[in-house]
């Protein structure tokens, strides 16, 4: 039995399929972790989709931001992104089932010593602390507001966390800080649209990892979201996005011992 983490597959399906060739993937014995954004920009999110669900108990997915962004659409969000490549999904016949699945994916996963999230963890927030918030998120998007939840999830504010936000801002801050966080300041304030590699961060800022003391070092943090950061490993962190939709590489690492994995996008 291997375990194996991959980075975000964005609707590149025929690359995941030659990935899980190349790891010889056996989904009677081994696992799969997907650090979530399944969908969007790559031409086939509803094969991927379609494909990961029907691993059932074989595969953990964590939700990310173009995940999300597809409930958010389906939902009824209007400001469309004019490069979104997810009408397969809204116009095929197992949508609602398709999207319930998601909608049930939770947005961070611990196993062992590994946690899986999407972008990262705030400065100060524990795993434990972590998994306690996203949990509230996932009982939103099931919740009987969940429409209205996903109508509200859009925007860059509030930018830090606080005990005392309520509400939507409480929830929207959970989530931009797990799905879309890459640069944050010492105390915990998001730069929320800065898209680049580390060394462009924004004034006063810092990838979010490289915050001193920025969580509880006891896990391996395995995340994706950053394509201009690539594949990266360092003490206490696996990054698994080296840009598979954009003509990179789609990458696996076995968690089991750290081997390494790549397909050409």
């Amino acid at each position: 039995m291997a375990h194996y983490a991959i980075g975000d597959i964005q609707g590149c399906y025929d690359a995941l399929q030659r990935l899980l060739e190349k790891i010889a993937f056996d989904p009677a014995q081994d696992r799969l972790s997907v650090v979530g954004d399944l969908v969007n920009r790559g031409p086939e999110s509803l094969k991927v989709l379609r494909a990961l669900r029907a691993l059932g108990n074989s595969a953990t997915v964590v939700l990310g931001n173009h995940d999300l962004y597809l409930l958010m659409v389906a939902a009824g969000f209007k400001r469309r992104d004019k490069d979104d490549t997810l009408f397969q999904v809204l116009e095929a016949p197992d949508r609602e089932e398709l999207l319930g699945w998601l909608a049930r994916r939770p947005l961070i996963h611990v196993e062992g010593d590994h946690v899986l999230v999407h972008a990262g963890l705030l400065p100060g927030w524990t795993v434990s602390k972590a998994v306690e918030l996203a949990a509230e998120v996932s009982a939103a998007l099931v919740g009987p507001d969940a429409r209205k939840f996903l109508l509200h999830l859009a925007g860059d504010h509030p930018d830090q966390w606080r005990e005392d936000l309520q509400g939507w801002d409480r929830l929207r801050v959970i989530v931009n800080a797990l799905t879309r966080m890459r640069f944050c300041t010492r105390d915990g304030r998001m730069a929320m649209r800065a898209k680049g590699p580390p060394h462009k961060a924004p004034r006063g800022m810092l990838p979010w990892f490289a915050v001193p003391d920025r969580f509880n070092r006891t896990h391996t943090i395995v995340c994706g979201h950053w394509s201009a950061l690539g594949f990266y490993r360092s003490e206490g962190l696996i990054a698994l996005d080296s840009g598979c939709v954009w003509g990179g590489k789609l990458t696996a690492v076995r968690l089991d011992d750290g081997e390494v994995f790549q397909v050409e996008g």
